[in-house]
């Protein structure tokens, strides 16, 4: 037997390992992967050398009506990414609410600090200078 039919023999049986639930090598997951490995052949084996036999799969993937693991792990992912969104439109929407206030605090704050330092420039009105001495011929 040629290398090539040996191959998609091994392919179809992996098929039908993995389509009737008795997976061997592979985690008997509904994808090109494990049925590469669940033939012993390298995943090109599938992409490039027999895509008739990758089609195959499929069909008959999709005839069991099965989901394959693939669209089970992309719907799950989107309904994460969903949820997130959800979350992180309501997180952006609370600070957009909260911005306005923030800035008439620092506005207020920015202003009392400006009051503050020209009153600190300014002499204090209970405080009185003494007058300079000059030193006196007495002193020395």
């Amino acid at each position: 037997m040629s290398p090539a039919l040996d191959e998609r023999d091994r392919i179809r049986a992996a098929m039908d390992r993995i389509l009737t639930g008795t997976a061997e090598y592979s985690n008997g997951a509904l994808t090109i992967v494990a049925l590469a490995q669940e033939a012993q052949v390298p995943r090109n084996a599938l992409t490039q050398r027999h895509l008739g036999l990758k089609n195959e799969f499929y069909e008959r993937v999709k005839e069991l009506g099965a989901t394959p693991d693939v669209e089970k792990r992309l719907r799950a992912t989107i309904v994460k990414l969903k949820e997130t969104i959800t979350n992180k439109n309501k997180e952006l929407n609370q600070l957009r609410t909260d911005v306005p206030g923030l800035v008439r605090v620092v506005n207020q704050l920015t202003l009392e600090n400006q009051q503050l330092r020209e009153r600190l420039g300014q002499p204090a009105a209970n405080v009185i200078p003494f007058p300079r001495r000059t030193p006196s011929s007495s002193e020395h």
